[in-house]
């Protein structure tokens, strides 16, 4: 599994800048966003209020596990220890990193390696694709308000208020965000999306939380590839003040 694909399902600040614009635009309607000609100004003050956490989380290092499934069969997991670089991107230590094992003949590895590269390439195309949903657009979510495909969903308890947003990226694709009003936070992200192909569907799944100090983080999150059957899940714990 490319290291691509590990940090395009785990990126740990895009709690923060979900967060920041959804705490924004849940305040008005479709419409009114849509005529709201001080909408730029809210977009550039919860851009900096996303960079403030992400400083803020640029401050600790924490451990991330990672699982590898191909059709359900556990195939590799890793650990490492991320923290934040001065150029304001994860980087990622794996710790205790077995190397590969090849067995068989020259025919056995080449099929094997060519199954492999096969795999690695598809992992970075849903990666890419997971980057693009997990890092929200503010353009793209105006866009989604204007073109009325932002849809409040209700019956979803008094503590929560659930955001639905369709062909955010792609025609028929699915953004639903889910938002906790005590904690000011968003709960849990789902995405229903494709690749070049509406029947290779891709899911993608995120859970959020808070440190004691309040910074927002991703407790864990999930992406699913149909066509390959690939699902990398991760999860991040042990967070340290640097």
């Amino acid at each position: 599994m490319s290291r691509k694909l590990v940090n395009g399902v785990s990126n740990s600040t895009i709690a923060a800048s979900v967060t920041t614009i959804l705490a924004s635009v849940v305040l008005c309607t479709p419409p009114a966003i849509a005529q709201n000609a001080g909408m730029q100004a809210k977009i550039a003050q919860v851009t900096e209020a996303s960079k403030a956490n992400k400083m803020a989380l640029s401050h600790y290092n924490w451990q991330e596990s990672v699982t590898t499934r191909i059709k359900g069969e556990v195939k590799k997991q890793q650990l490492f220890l991320v923290n934040i670089g001065p150029d304001g991107q994860q980087q990622k230590r794996e710790i205790n990193a077995q190397p590969d094992q090849a067995s068989g003949g020259p025919l056995k590895r080449h099929i094997v390696a060519k199954k492999k590269a096969e795999y690695k390439d598809y992992g970075e195309q849903i990666a890419d694709l997971a980057r693009q949903y997990t890092q929200p657009d503010p353009d793209r979510l105006q866009r989604a308000y204007a073109q009325g495909n932002i849809a409040l969903q209700l019956g979803g308890g008094e503590n929560t208020m659930t955001l639905i947003v369709k062909n955010y990226i792609k025609p028929n694709d699915s953004l639903t965000l889910v938002y906790d009003k005590p904690q000011k936070m968003i709960q849990s992200i789902r995405v229903a999306s494709y690749l070049d192909d509406p029947a290779d569907a891709v899911t993608i799944a995120a859970q959020m939380a808070k440190l004691p100090d309040g910074i927002s983080h991703v407790t864990g999150t999930q992406i699913h590839g149909d066509s390959k059957q690939l699902t990398v899940v991760t999860q991040n714990s042990n967070y340290s003040p640097l």
